[in-house]
């Protein structure tokens, strides 16, 4: 019997018991995970995947997986009414991602998804000195969201799979051309369930 032998039916045997309960599974080695779970951010593909807690103690270290890989930090940090006008992206429900290269992508829901835009460097890292906060964000894995829609003044430092179930969230929820009547109720809500956690 191989080690490699061996290993494959482990695998083999998570990935079947997790497809066969419907769950979620840990997109690593296939271990069932729980509704709360850890994620990692891919850089290749610029995703987020899920992964169990043993596999996400491998990337607790942003040395590991040689830098493909980056856990997604459970931190989330309401701050004060931030200007984001200064970074000139036209819309009140949005999110922000310093990245390792020294860029900023700005990232908005729509019916079709997320709509991307890149931010001037040098706007952000003036905002950034005048909220020295923004400056500490962990790079890819973190994002300023903002939501200034009907009336709210929601400002964050939240993590990416924070934003991207806000982005999901949207997509299920609207209807029609400017969203129908269920939406806007759910982003409200979103927000509401937003706490802060170190």
């Amino acid at each position: 019997m191989s080690a490699d032998g061996a290993l494959a039916r482990v695998i083999r045997s998570a990935a079947d018991r997790a497809a066969a309960a419907g769950a979620e599974a840990c997109e690593l080695c296939a271990a069932r995970v729980a509704g709360e779970h850890p994620h990692l951010y891919d850089t290749g593909a610029d995703e987020v995947r899920c992964v169990c807690r043993p596999c996400s103690v491998l990337f607790a270290d942003d040395g590991s997986g040689q830098g493909r890989y980056r856990l997604v930090p459970r931190r989330r940090l309401r701050l004060p009414p931030v200007d984001t006008a200064v970074l000139g992206v036209p819309v009140g429900l949005v999110f922000f991602v310093p990245r390792s290269d020294g860029t900023v992508t700005a990232q908005g829901p729509s019916p079709a998804g997320a709509m991307r835009w890149e931010v001037d460097a040098a706007a952000w890292q003036r905002l950034a000195a005048a909220v020295p906060r923004l400056a500490a964000m962990t790079p890819d894995v973190e994002a300023l969201l903002v939501n200034t829609v009907r009336g709210l003044d929601e400002h964050w430092i939240a993590p990416v799979d924070d934003c991207y179930r806000m982005i999901a969230l949207i997509r299920r929820e609207w209807r029609g051309l400017s969203g129908g009547g269920r939406v806007w109720p759910a982003v409200e809500q979103f927000f509401r369930e937003l706490t802060e956690r170190s």
